[in-house]
């Protein structure tokens, strides 16, 4: 989680184009995806039936978001988005510190995917924070919810990626893809694996720390950018 957002942050600050960051993290996103996926699965951390209610919506978010960064720039939104994001971060830490998590059943999840799908691509990143802690503030298990989110990026990612290639063509990509993908390869398998043996709270209060701090830390770069 937060992959995507780290990477088109720091790409974005080494004065990389919006739409070409998102595009070159998207295909590196394909592989890590991939590799994080098929270890979620190993694992058995994917909610089958939840996972059906949030890909179709997530792609069809996707696709439109990599649209519409093709077209205009729709990077200005992004501070507004990350601070959102902290929002939430700051309630699931709160909420994980204060109670005990209950995992059901989320109720609200179309919406979040097609929202999370649209602002991934348009963003440059943001389909785990956004989904996952949506999902988890609903009362969902953080352990099939993170599994979950990971495994459905791997088909968003690749809608993504292809919607891009479209528009933009294969020069949009940067040689900073093929560093990404390396770096993404030696982390992903280790996620699906913390995530099997961490207990609930521990796993709400670690998602919690992350978007905080990749939040902070994207709401400064913006600052300090602009």
């Amino acid at each position: 989680m937060a992959f995507g957002v780290i990477s088109s942050t720091l790409l974005i600050g080494f004065g990389v184009p919006p739409a070409a960051a998102s595009a070159g993290v998207h295909l590196a996103e394909c592989v890590t995806t991939g590799v994080s996926g098929m270890g979620h699965i190993a694992a058995r951390n994917i909610d089958w039936r939840l996972f059906r209610r949030l890909v179709l919506p997530g792609l069809i978010g996707g696709a439109l978001g990599a649209y519409v960064l093709s077209s205009i720039d729709a990077s200005a939104a992004k501070p507004f988005v990350l601070a959102y994001l902290l929002g939430i971060g700051v309630l699931l830490l709160w909420r994980a510190l204060r109670y005990p998590p209950v995992p059901k059943q989320p109720k609200i999840v179309a919406p979040i995917g097609l929202a999370g799908g649209f602002l991934d691509a348009a963003g440059g990143g943001g389909w785990g924070p956004v989904v996952t802690s949506n999902l988890l503030l609903q009362g969902s298990s953080p352990r099939t919810t993170v599994g979950t989110v990971n495994s459905a990026e791997f088909l968003l990612t690749l809608t993504i990626s292809v919607t891009f290639i479209l528009s933009l063509g294969f020069e949009a990509f940067t040689r900073a893809t093929l560093g990404l993908v390396v770096g993404g390869l030696i982390a992903a398998p280790l996620g699906p694996i913390a995530v099997r043996y961490l207990k609930p709270r521990s796993l709400l209060i670690l998602a919690g720390a992350v978007i905080i701090l990749t939040s902070a830390y994207g709401i400064y770069s913006a600052v300090a950018g602009g």
